[in-house]
């Protein structure tokens, strides 16, 4: 079953396109990298998905054939968003009440012993609490709720080296028990291949890479040869290269690797790939704006 489908989905806010024919489709018990440069869209689709922003047109599916929005989507849905809105004046163990009131399938044990762990004072106000503290109450929260997909956008942005190790084991160690699906945005390439096994990259609004980490890691190669010498060759996408005097190492996209045998390379690492992709967004965007001007 897909946990996440979505079909030509676009968001225009006053003329600009922050989505673009978004077609991706996510397998359940994924967890999922998404990635990209700031304002590339990553907020916008996990807002849509989460049922906060409506799409301007296209489809999006949870579960095969349930809504974002509705009361089913809400139920089984946790999502954390950048700034981790909580209410200031609340205090923590208030607040896990507040929640476990609205979810009857709430983890209560999970969630006291989780702060405890971290030593976040329960009977504190949440607005006396440290930005990374209140990230960590949040995300506490929404993994207690049990969720069949978590949303998380920039879970990681405000913790320390050591929070953020803590955070993606137990993570890891929450979709290993429940085979909750997770989706989760995030600038740290290191980090996030340790723990995903799925990849969405998007630039520009547009989705260029939806896939399993293997297969990402398995369809592309970096090769070495004359600048020209791959010109031509429709068995081949050149997704970036770096220029020498003789010759250029291309990272290039197959789908045979008899295409690249007879050419000397070696594996592409996942943050090469991913920065290449950026680079070449990036090149087509900067071309795209002086042939408008």
């Amino acid at each position: 079953m897909d946990i996440l489908t979505t079909s030509d989905l676009q968001k225009n806010y006053s003329g600009k396109w922050a989505l673009k024919g978004c077609t991706i489709s996510i397998p359940s018990g994924a967890v999922v990298a998404l990635v990209g440069s700031n304002g590339a869209g990553k907020t916008t689709l996990l807002d849509i998905v989460a049922g906060l922003l409506p799409p301007t047109s296209g489809e999006v599916r949870l579960f095969e054939s349930v809504k974002p929005g509705s009361l089913e989507a809400l139920q089984r849905i946790g999502f954390v968003a950048q700034n981790a809105p909580l209410n200031k004046n609340l205090t923590v163990i208030s607040t896990i009440n507040l929640v476990q009131s609205l979810n009857g399938l709430f983890d209560r044990g999970y969630a006291l012993g989780r702060l405890r762990n971290l030593h976040i004072p329960l009977k504190c106000r949440i607005g006396k609490l440290s930005g990374g503290q209140q990230s960590q109450v949040a995300l506490t929260l929404a993994i207690a709720r049990r969720p069949d997909l978590l949303l998380l956008d920039e879970p990681l942005a405000s913790l320390d080296s050591l929070a953020r190790q803590q955070f993606l084991m137990e993570l890891m160690s929450a979709v290993a028990t429940t085979e909750m699906s997770v989706i989760f945005s995030s600038h740290s390439i290191t980090e996030l291949e340790k723990v995903c096994d799925y990849l969405i990259l998007i630039c520009n609004g547009e989705i260029q890479l939806s896939d399993s980490l293997d297969h990402i890691i398995g369809s592309h190669s970096v090769i070495a040869c004359a600048p020209t010498e791959l010109d031509g060759r429709d068995d081949i996408d050149i997704i970036d290269r770096n220029l020498n005097v003789r010759f250029a190492n291309h990272l290039v996209r197959i789908s045979d690797p008899k295409s690249i045998s007879d050419f000397d390379g070696h594996a592409a690492s996942l943050e090469s790939i991913v920065l290449a992709y950026l680079r070449r967004a990036q090149e087509i965007d900067s071309l795209q704006e002086s042939i408008r001007q």
